[in-house]
């Protein structure tokens, strides 16, 4: 057996020498290229480096197109040191490339719609928006999901594919935000009193913007109340809390103010033949 095994390393030495060569240079190649990828990606990451000053929204994208450009480049390494003839498999690769994008059209699709958002930006990381249904903060943008952060805390992964397919609500984009305030009440009550409460909780209220100028309004004669509303402007930050307390002094205001917040009632009248059906029924 130790015999066979001489002859055979004497036959074939220079051969397994080469192999083994290239095969430990293969692998330093492979060890190299994922430290310089992780690298790569620690670098763009790092609150320090130069890249911070770049859009949030770039960073995901731009760490994962080096990270597999940097395994690309050590892979045609690898193939060159075996003698593989790249050029070859290049053009193997894009007809093979081709039957698999037909395979994954939607995959396909959605890291398309993922570069025109980036292209387009209708929003970008940190924005509170509601696309195609989703509502929440955008926390990422990869080149094949949208990351939301919801209100209650939830993680939503949306293709992106059905966030570019849809409409796109940005709330925080014009950096401020519309609160329609609206309250009935009583026919009876006088409009112009509660207008005017209106406009006072308008004036007293810092928060809210003086371009544009608040107003007030009718906005309708509803079956049990005239409806009166306050409509005003804040900024982002301000807008939800300016919400809650302006519901809350509008319906304490208008009540000192002497004027009736109604509830929805109807009346009932009943003519001579019902009331007598009734008592009849009530007799039997």
């Amino acid at each position: 057996m130790k015999d066979k095994l001489l002859v055979f390393w004497q036959n074939h030495s220079e051969t397994i020498m080469t192999l083994g060569y290239k095969l430990i240079l293969a692998l330093a190649i492979v060890i190299a290229g994922a430290l310089i990828a992780r690298s790569v990606k620690r670098a763009i990451q790092n609150s320090k480096s130069p890249l911070k000053k770049m859009d949030k929204t770039l960073l995901p994208i731009l760490s994962s197109v080096l990270g597999y450009l940097v395994y690309i480049i050590a892979g045609l390494f690898i193939l060159d040191i075996f003698g593989v003839n790249t050029a070859s498999l290049i053009a193997l690769m894009g007809a093979a490339g081709l039957a698999i994008g037909l395979a994954l059209k939607n995959t396909l699709s959605n890291i398309a719609a993922g570069i025109m958002l980036l292209i387009l930006r209708p929003f970008k990381v940190g924005d509170f928006v509601d696309a195609s249904g989703t509502t929440g903060t955008v926390s990422e943008i990869n080149l094949f999901t949208t990351i939301f952060k919801t209100n209650d805390g939830l993680y939503i992964a949306s293709p992106n594919g059905k966030v570019w397919g849809g409409n796109i609500k940005n709330f925080t984009r014009n950096g401020k935000r519309r609160m329609d305030i609206v309250v009935g009440i009583s026919f009876a009550d006088s409009i112009d009193d509660g207008l005017n409460v209106l406009k006072e909780i308008a004036a007293s209220e810092s928060r809210l913007l003086a371009d544009p100028a608040p107003k007030v309004m009718v906005t309708s004669i509803a079956e049990s109340s005239v409806n009166i509303q306050l409509r005003a402007w804040t900024v982002n930050g301000d807008y939800w809390q300016t919400v809650w307390d302006l519901n809350k002094r509008v319906k304490e205001s208008i009540e000192q103010a002497g004027l009736t917040i109604p509830f929805p009632q109807r009346t009932l009248h009943i003519s001579e033949s019902m009331a007598s059906a009734i008592t009849v029924n009530k007799d039997v």
